[in-house]
């Protein structure tokens, strides 16, 4: 199989990557660092950048069997603090990347292809001062089911997984944001601190890619993947609880407010 995988250079796309060439496909990384034969140097977040690897991927590929879209960044902060260019750049990674590789792989697509969108559980369970990362991926999820709905007739499959926090190098490499007010004052840095003290009790990597493998593989696939027992556990509860509920809940725990 030709795979293509954006955001190789590092992570859990790095990891996918080594995966898939163990099992002995010819994958072709697109990032900003080019760090094997087959990658191409690309930034998803500029649509000329992403148009150049894909012509470049079928004059050498000629076709793609499986795109995964992984590259992504995390940025937090105080949503009416956040300025508008760092507003932009996270929607032109997380979201456009997504949505122009998309564009320019399924022209290299045919019947029993599939497109695999990396979304994350804070597409489901939104967190404070993180709306930005929540809505660019919430946008993904909504995105892969409209274009699942699309392609099905054509044979083309369109999924969307969802894993929870992971033990990469994503949580050092957000874009930390504390600028503060009056009507924040602390929360900001509070919150932060709460949610970085788990930073050890995050899935393995390596756990996440092989079941990420495994639903690419399938000979069928859900709209729709969370990956983590306790976030599956909590979407289930999100069926019989009020969604209020939660959202209070996780105001209380990851909010930044001191008792």
């Amino acid at each position: 199989m030709n795979i293509v995988i954006t955001g190789t250079s590092s992570g859990m796309g790095k990891i996918l990557a080594e995966n898939y060439r163990k099992k002995g496909h010819t994958v072709i990384g697109l990032s900003r660092t080019k760090t094997t034969e087959n990658d191409i140097v690309c930034d998803v977040s500029n649509i000329d950048s992403v148009e150049n690897a894909f012509k470049i991927i079928s004059e050498k590929f000629k076709n793609i069997d499986l795109l995964i879209n992984n590259a992504g960044y995390g940025i937090s902060g105080a949503t009416e603090l956040i300025n508008s260019e760092n507003a932009n750049q996270i929607f032109n990674v997380n979201f456009f990347g997504v949505l122009n590789c998309s564009k320019f792989a399924l022209k290299l697509m045919k019947k029993g292809s599939r497109i695999v969108n990396i979304s994350s559980v804070c597409a489901i369970f939104p967190l404070p001062f993180r709306a930005l990362y929540c809505a660019s991926k919430a946008s993904v999820n909504l995105l892969s089911m409209s274009m699942r709905m699309e392609l099905s007739p054509y044979g083309i499959d369109i999924t969307c997984i969802c894993p929870g926090d992971t033990k990469t190098n994503f949580s050092k490499n957000r874009e930390k944001n504390f600028e503060t007010n009056e009507r924040y004052e602390d929360r900001i840095k509070n919150a932060t601190t709460k949610i970085d003290k788990n930073e050890n009790k995050r899935m393995n990597a390596e756990k996440v890619v092989k079941k990420i493998v495994k639903i690419s593989m399938k000979k069928k696939t859900k709209p729709i993947y969370i990956i983590g027992f306790k976030y599956k556990i909590l979407n289930f509860l999100t069926k019989i609880f009020p969604f209020n509920f939660f959202i209070k809940a996780t105001t209380k725990i990851y909010g930044g407010i001191k008792k």
